[in-house]
């Protein structure tokens, strides 16, 4: 059964609802029968980087907030960030674009380390205050997942996987997604936001008996002599 996940790099929800949904699936009696797909989604598209900008400034200037309410909204998602054993620092992170991270999470995804590019890139936001947007950055998380470092510079260097996250996040657009994390279940059920593990377990039961009784049969073969497409025998 496959699950999409739509999320940005730079939402502090989007980890805590990985770390929920993950322990959702640990409770889940399928789980190996469960295929995970990352999908990209930018919060904010026109966001230039910059080093110098406080994250706790740069919530208040978009949502036209005091600096102390801002201080207050992010203290408070570290605390729920510690609840399921992660570690927050607002302090520390970066305001950056992430329409390259999402192309080296493509890359990743096609070398078969999706889960990893994503808990590598979310760590590197929210904890270690590392720029996501430096593609210096994104070739050492490459590394530490298991890709070519410079396989990672030549694919940031021009524009491959670009149109890979546009076709994401134009599919989100159809499906009426405004807001991430949103969990995509055997394409029948949404699930939208960071929520409570049982949620997510709920859904994973309903979407999966569902996709249970309609997969295919697989047939338990006896090979044996035959002839094959093309006339080979």
């Amino acid at each position: 059964m496959k699950i999409q996940i739509w999320s940005d790099v730079m939402c502090p929800f989007c980890y805590i609802g990985k770390r929920r949904f993950e322990q959702a699936l640990a409770q889940f009696e399928h789980k190996d029968d469960v295929e995970i797909e990352w999908k990209s989604f930018q919060l904010n598209p026109n966001l230039v980087t910059d080093v110098t900008l406080n994250i706790n400034q740069y919530l208040a200037d978009i949502k036209g907030i005091t600096l102390d309410h801002a201080k207050q909204m992010n203290n408070q998602v570290t605390q729920m960030a510690a609840e399921v054993g992660l570690t927050y620092d607002f302090d520390k992170a970066i305001v950056a674009n992430s329409f390259d991270a999402h192309r080296f999470a493509h890359l990743a995804k096609q070398n078969g380390l999706g889960d990893e590019a994503e808990e590598a890139l979310f760590n590197a936001y929210f904890t270690n205050g590392q720029n996501i947007a430096d593609h210096d950055t994104l070739a050492e998380l490459g590394e530490s997942i298991g890709l070519d470092k410079a396989e990672v510079h030549h694919t940031l260097a021009g524009n491959k996987f670009a149109i890979n996250v546009q076709q994401d996040i134009a599919q989100a657009q159809q499906l009426g997604i405004r807001g991430v994390p949103f969990f995509v279940m055997d394409n029948k059920y949404g699930v939208s936001g960071a929520q409570a593990v049982p949620t997510f377990l709920e859904t994973l039961e309903k979407a999966y008996t569902e996709w249970a009784e309609t997969k295919p049969t697989r047939l338990d073969v006896v090979e044996g002599d035959s002839c094959e497409v093309g006339g080979d025998c």
